[in-house]
């Protein structure tokens, strides 16, 4: 069989967040970071898509190629870790607590965080030549993404916060289930292609996820951009944070972990007493 039975690849869920929640600082800082300059590659190559074509739908569908490469080489997203981590507690592993589930997340953002920057950073000098000339036709559509997901949210006060803490939901639902994906076959191609299609989804509906904007919003700002670091941190940062934890954790990994990890008892009529036949009257 090439792919594992739900029950089985839960197990693994759980096991991988476990050795997550044990991982030493520097190595959830370095996976971190390789994931950041991953996915913010491929973000690049997905918004590059956009402007060649003018279709949104081809940059969706060539998005999740960064997602895979970095889950076979075992890099991690602080999006998959908020659904991941928290299922060891959970489970009542030993030695796991919620400080060593938080200690996690917050290794894995800074890595992503990381990452995100020093690619922004090289993506804007290559846009402009070295800064000496506007951004081109490709850094014209990241000014304008950035801007609208931002800018955009903090002109509706309070229903664009809501509308972007909406999205990351919706994201990190895809998002894990992307993770959960690369457990569920024994192949890489069975691997990617469980891992496509939730990608996919998440990108070409345009939902709100972490690591993709704390990319691509800095990077927008290096462009000229005119937005600053408190507009993308309240309206985009905080509600997309707390978006995908909901999303990841509630929508995804606790679901799949309560029914295939905790299942009810079986209900089984042959097992049941039979009913006394009713007896006649002499």
């Amino acid at each position: 069989m090439s792919a594992l039975k739900p029950a089985e690849f839960v197990q693994t869920m759980i096991d991988i967040g476990e050795a997550k929640t044990k991982t030493a600082a520097r190595d959830l800082v370095l996976r971190g970071t390789m994931a950041g300059i991953i996915l913010s590659l491929a973000v690049v190559v997905a918004l590059t898509t956009i402007t060649q074509t003018g279709i949104g739908i081809v940059g969706a569908l060539v998005f999740p190629v960064g997602f895979c490469i970095l889950s076979l080489m075992g890099y991690d997203l602080v999006t998959g870790v908020f659904g991941l981590a928290p299922l060891a507690k959970l489970d009542n592993r030993p030695g796991i607590t919620w400080n060593r589930v938080f200690r996690c997340w917050g290794w894995v953002f800074l890595g992503n965080f990381i990452g995100s920057l020093i690619v922004a950073y090289l993506v804007a000098l290559s846009l402009t030549m070295n800064f000496a000339v506007e951004p081109n036709a490709v850094g014209q559509k990241i000014i304008a993404v950035a801007t609208a997901r931002t800018v955009g949210f903090e002109n509706l006060g309070a229903d664009g916060w809501i509308t972007c803490f909406v999205r990351g939901i919706l994201c990190n639902l895809m998002v894990c289930l992307g993770v959960v994906g690369n457990m569920t076959a024994r192949t890489v191609a069975g691997k990617i292609a469980a891992m496509w299609l939730p990608i996919f989804i998440f990108f070409a509906l345009v939902f709100e996820h972490t690591v993709v904007n704390m990319f691509l919003f800095p990077l927008g700002m290096l462009l000229g951009a005119e937005f600053g670091i408190a507009t993308y941190v309240n309206f985009n940062l905080i509600p997309t944070i707390l978006g995908n934890v909901v999303g990841g954790l509630l929508f995804t990994c606790i679901p799949l972990y309560l029914t295939h990890a905790k299942t009810a008892p079986a209900l089984d009529s042959e097992e049941q007493a039979p009913t006394a036949a009713p007896q006649t009257a002499r």
